[in-house]
């Protein structure tokens, strides 16, 4: 497995998602865009291309020995590898096709099936959330200049209230499971928010807990995941209970949680 100089990577990560969300808000900001359809039946635009394109040569040209996988190019990463970066370029497509803001951009390292460094970027919302080099999760706060990191606070997830918990949930894959399992909570509220930009809301102490019923992919959640971790909460698969993996073959997730750790499952 290949030494990555932390410093490096949380540079790269940065300067790429700013540059791929200049991309996509150039696309967005335009009167009309075409939108086609993958086999999957998810949308795909001009968007996710151009942003694809600019993450993936800027992470080839910084690490050329570290094996890739987007998106839009999954068929071409080795499923065994125990080092790789993943990249969703534009997570919450269609979020960006009806104009709405909950759309991120998402790159993330994975070293033996754990998520240890990501950015999380919604140019639209004007956030950014990110790993440091010394393993810690922040928010930085605009104006985002390329080569000059803004101001920037550290981020920890609140202690939960066991009597009044904030939940929040997909705004385009809710489903009545998900409305059964949040159910069984104490929940003061709950908030609807699209894309990897739940994952954020949780490391920034504005909900405490995520649940997904429905499928997704490793690159739609690797980079908050990893955010999440630094910030002190966890993934689990929803099943088991467990810390939820990734080099799974055919980068499937199961069912899982996004929690506080003191939140009883039980």
């Amino acid at each position: 497995m290949q030494e990555i100089d932390r410093s490096l990577l949380e540079q790269v990560f940065r300067k790429l998602a700013l540059a791929a969300g200049a991309a996509i808000m150039e696309v967005y900001e335009s009167p009309d865009f075409e939108v086609r359809f993958k086999g999957d039946d998810s949308p795909l635009t001009e968007a996710d291309e151009l942003a694809d394109r600019i993450i993936s040569e800027g992470l080839r040209a910084a690490f050329p020995g570290v094996a890739l996988v987007t998106e839009e190019q999954s068929a071409s990463h080795d499923l065994q590898a125990a080092q790789f970066l993943i990249v969703d370029p534009l997570d919450g497509t269609k979020e960006f096709v009806q104009r709405r803001g909950d759309f991120t951009v998402n790159i993330a390292l994975v070293e033996n099936g754990v998520p240890v460094a990501g950015v999380v970027y919604a140019p639209a919302k004007g956030r950014m959330f990110y790993t440091t080099a010394s393993g810690a999760a922040v928010e930085e706060h605009g104006p985002f200049a390329p080569d000059t990191p803004g101001a920037q606070h550290i981020l920890q997830m609140r202690a939960p209230d066991p009597a009044a918990l904030v939940v929040v949930a997909s705004k385009s894959h809710r489903d009545a499971a998900t409305d059964a399992f949040i159910a069984r909570f104490p929940v003061a509220e709950a908030r609807s928010a699209g894309s990897s930009l739940k994952f954020c809301l949780l490391a920034a102490g504005e909900a405490d807990f995520y649940p997904r019923l429905g499928r997704t992919m490793e690159w739609d959640t690797a980079a908050g995941d990893a955010v999440l971790r630094a910030a002190g909460g966890e993934v689990l698969d929803f099943d088991t209970h467990e810390t939820l993996r990734y080099g799974k073959p055919g980068y499937g997730n199961p069912f899982f949680l996004a929690r506080h750790p003191d939140i009883s499952l039980s």
